[in-house]
């Protein structure tokens, strides 16, 4: 009878033990649960840089409020105003809802020093790259002069944002383009005008997601 009493404990408890392991692959994987994280498909984490929210006011100009219910790309542009930081270009946007002028905006704005301002949640679409605006992430980025090509601290601040945009949407390197690759436009002018230097950035954004898994080993 003890034997019995004894079996019955060892099969319990394995029971248990199978039950949480099962427990632990489901929350990992997803499972049926639209609540839990598919962990196990991001192929690639990076911390968020430093980010600064300045959401604009909601209006048909700038922020129209529009879900954005997929992201497959990213989409890198300039400001094309030489000089400006990134506040200046945000209020720009803001002032929108007033003017009137036009219906722009951006999702980020990456200043000359490398600070990264965020205009619109990732939820909502940006006006930023006509018919990529439904299921793109948009960046716009401030520089010196005419040439269009961006300061290091700009440059930098780019590479990690455009890193942890990839790996919070599982997002390869062909998956981030120019507003040039969209509509022909000359932006961002530098990395039009220096197809090089457009392909280094994307592998660099590659390379320095490789660098930070390895710290993480």
């Amino acid at each position: 009878m003890r034997q019995i009493t004894i079996l019955g404990t060892v099969i319990l408890a394995g029971i248990t033990v199978l039950s949480f392991i099962c427990f632990v692959l489901g929350r990992l994987l997803g499972g049926n649960d639209p609540g839990v994280s598919p962990l196990l498909q991001k192929t690639y984490l990076v911390d968020a840089p430093e980010i600064t929210e300045m959401f604009l006011t909601p209006n048909e100009y700038s922020r129209p409020g529009e879900e954005l219910l997929e992201i497959k790309g990213i989409v890198v542009h300039y400001t094309a105003n030489p000089g400006t930081d990134a506040e200046a270009n945000r209020n720009y946007f803001e002032g929108l809802k007033d003017s009137r002028q036009t219906k722009v905006s951006s999702h980020f704005i990456i200043g000359l020093d490398g600070t990264i301002i965020q205009c619109i949640p990732l939820e909502e679409i940006a006006y930023a790259s006509n018919k990529r605006n439904a299921d793109t992430v948009s960046i716009e980025c401030c520089h010196k002069d005419e040439t269009g090509k961006f300061t290091k601290n700009t440059y930098r601040s780019l590479i990690r944002l455009l890193a942890w945009l990839c790996g919070e949407y599982n997002l390869k390197q062909e998956d981030i383009i120019r507003h040039y690759d969209v509509t022909g436009k000359e932006c961002p002018r530098y990395y039009v005008k220096n197809q090089d230097k457009w392909e280094a950035l994307r592998t660099e954004v590659f390379e320095y997601i490789e660098e930070k898994r390895s710290e993480e080993k």
